[in-house]
């Protein structure tokens, strides 16, 4: 009888490992990416993540434009040695260090006047945008309006997107999507395990569906009244892109704007197993061609003469409209420091700016009066332990570069 129970057990343990290599082999790429998810923020492997995103998830490619434009090198200036940032004086270059800053480029007056890499980066190497991508679909958005395809933003989302209908989408104007104010509940807490930013990214890697992903989420407050980052409405608006032009956001952003800029080299977009863009943050590019959508804005969506994106679009999508958009602590009715537009964010003490953000330190910062664009990426391993303040200190010090500046060509207030 013990005999038998042996024999069992022994076939029954065999096939558990037999069933478990099955599963293995057939589910080995979900699995590791999942891994690799779960460990992408790690201090020892978040430099070398961060520049190889194409080697552990799915992309397409942006192509780069048959016509580069080539930012010409003025005078270097001097970075500032200091900062200060909410009475404290911050040393520049120890604080580049501490953030694990890659990549620092600034244009002024359309020519670069410091360009820095840092932890074997190069001009050529592609990082990770984070939610800098996101004022790309913003830009998209403008482009899509102005075509045609999207009557206006004042429609709903279920207007373009009729599977969302009883999600926390249906009703919500395109407007309050583009303004991070849908009142859709999420919790954007990369340094919480189960959060559902996280939980996002761990289900995308097994091979979920963003754009069904998008349709579990629910409403928790009346659209168009708080103020609060949801980074899955950005998806939103590459579905309703998408549904819209009959183009993926690879091809409509590399024939609308990549070329069109000329971007130098080419962009890398991360897809889910369905071919969707992870539109919040997924684009994977050089410093030098972020820097291009900065200068795109800062002339007002016009480059060398052709209006790429509507002008009007530029200026409503960096001014905040209305009470739960404007920067400022004291804000009630929203869930951060920073004013919001149209997936662009405006400091709390503005002076003519504005900046694209990503989680870990990534920025393409704009100030129009000192006539300065700021490309800038790192892979800041202590984030999550200094999220409340991390845009704001960065902010600080590129606000602190464009002050010098003014100051120096005696640019009137």
């Amino acid at each position: 009888m013990l005999k038998k129970i042996l024999k069992f057990l022994g076939y029954s343990i065999l096939l558990i490992l037999i069933i478990a290599l099955i599963f293995g082999l057939i589910y080995r790429k979900k699995i590791y990416r999942v891994h690799q998810v779960n460990h992408l923020f790690d201090k020892e492997r978040i430099l070398d993540n961060f520049r190889n995103m194409d080697k552990l998830v799915n992309t397409t490619t942006v192509h780069k434009s048959d016509q580069p434009y080539i930012f010409a090198k003025g005078n270097p200036i001097e970075i500032p040695s200091t900062f200060s940032f909410k009475g404290e004086e911050i040393n520049t270059q120890e604080y580049l260090s501490y953030i694990q800053n890659t990549g620092f480029l600034i244009l002024l007056n359309d020519t670069i006047v410091h360009e820095e890499y840092r932890h074997g980066h190069q001009p050529s190497t592609q990082h990770i945008s984070w939610s800098v991508a996101k004022s790309y679909i913003s830009a998209l958005m403008g482009i899509a309006i102005e075509e045609g395809h999207i009557k206006s933003i004042e429609d709903t989302v279920t207007d373009y997107l009729p599977e969302l209908k009883n999600t926390g989408y249906d009703g919500v104007r395109i407007k309050d999507v583009l303004q991070m104010s849908t009142g859709v509940g999420f919790n954007e807490d990369y340094g919480d395990f189960n959060s559902d930013i996280n939980r996002m990214g761990r289900t995308v890697a097994f091979g979920t569906s963003l754009d069904k992903f998008s349709a579990t989420l629910k409403n928790e407050k009346k659209p168009g009244t708080h103020n609060h980052y949801v980074s899955i409405n950005t998806h939103v608006l590459s579905m309703i892109i998408r549904a819209t032009t009959q183009k993926t956001i690879t091809e409509y952003l590399e024939e609308k704007v990549w070329k069109k800029i000329g971007c130098e080299f080419d962009s890398k977009w991360i897809v889910d197993d369905f071919n969707a863009e992870f539109a919040l943050g997924g684009l994977n590019a050089a410093l030098r061609d972020y820097a291009k959508i900065g200068r795109l804005f800062l002339n007002n969506g016009n480059w060398n003469g052709e209006q790429i994106v509507p002008a009007q679009w530029v200026k409503d999508s960096t001014t905040p409209d209305a009470p739960h958009l404007m920067p400022g602590a004291d804000n009630p009715l929203s869930t951060s420091t920073f004013g919001y537009g149209y997936q662009w964010w405006i400091p709390e003490n503005p002076m003519d700016d504005f900046t694209a953000a990503g989680v870990y330190n990534q920025y393409v910062y704009v100030n129009k009066k000192a006539k300065m664009v700021i490309a800038f990426n790192s892979s800041n391993y202590h984030f999550n332990e200094e999220n409340l303040y991390s845009k704001e200190k960065c902010v600080a010090l590129f606000q602190t570069i464009a002050k010098g500046i003014i100051e120096k060509e005696n640019i009137p207030e």
